[in-house]
């Protein structure tokens, strides 16, 4: 990553050293972004880390934005090249947001482990973890099925953040991955259950006499 070009903004100074900072942690981990060390890769002045970002947390924060503006992105492509009907959403949107997980495990972390400042329930949260939920519960809504397409949205997020983590950590078996996720994307957010349905003849989607 060469440095900010002469005559180039305060704003693209900012966004290069985030840049930088995102490909570091990547290679390094978040212990091996120092302010010293991110000022030598993205050729800036020390001074000019501590001018657009206070502390390690701020940089943490503008990482994080990026990057959920940046999985927001990847969610609204897999939707929009998504066939077979809206149903099929899901699956397209629950591939591609754990795609990007695996292939960004530290700019993951700065995303969703290490910025509690982002959550949702805060008031203020910034566009882009916003438009991550968008897209997650867009792809869900047409499995809502009278349920509350927003705790269907926390549900589906849970379970892929969950996923990912715990597949991440080592604590789940590896030779079951692709069942797990097909399971996800699949069966167990679809009301009623797809299996279920066709084993008793009941067409999926169709109501069921209650007792």
């Amino acid at each position: 990553m060469s440095g900010p070009a002469e005559g180039a903004t305060e704003e693209d100074r900012r966004d290069l050293i985030v840049t930088v900072a995102r490909e570091l942690a990547e290679v390094e981990g978040w212990t091996g972004v120092s302010p010293r060390r991110l000022a030598e890769r993205a050729e800036v002045d020390v001074g000019d880390l501590y001018r657009h970002f206070a502390d390690q947390e701020a940089l943490l924060a503008a990482v994080a934005v990026c990057a959920f503006a940046d999985l927001a992105a990847d969610l609204a492509e897999a939707h929009a090249e998504a066939t077979g009907g809206p149903e099929r959403v899901w699956p397209a949107v629950a591939s591609a947001y754990l795609d990007f997980a695996y292939a960004n495990p530290e700019v993951y972390d700065a995303m969703l482990a290490l910025t509690p400042d982002l959550a949702l329930g805060v008031d203020g949260v910034p566009a882009a973890p916003r438009g991550v939920f968008a897209e997650l519960r867009a792809a869900l809504t047409p499995l809502a099925e009278g349920r509350d397409p927003d705790t269907l949205a926390e549900v589906g997020w849970s379970l892929l953040h969950g996923m990912v983590m715990l597949t991440r950590g080592g604590r789940l078996r590896p030779e079951a991955q692709e069942e797990r996720e097909t399971m996800v994307a699949e069966r167990l957010l679809w009301w009623p259950c797809p299996q279920a349905a066709e084993s008793d003849g009941n067409p999926l989607g169709a109501p069921r006499d209650m007792p």
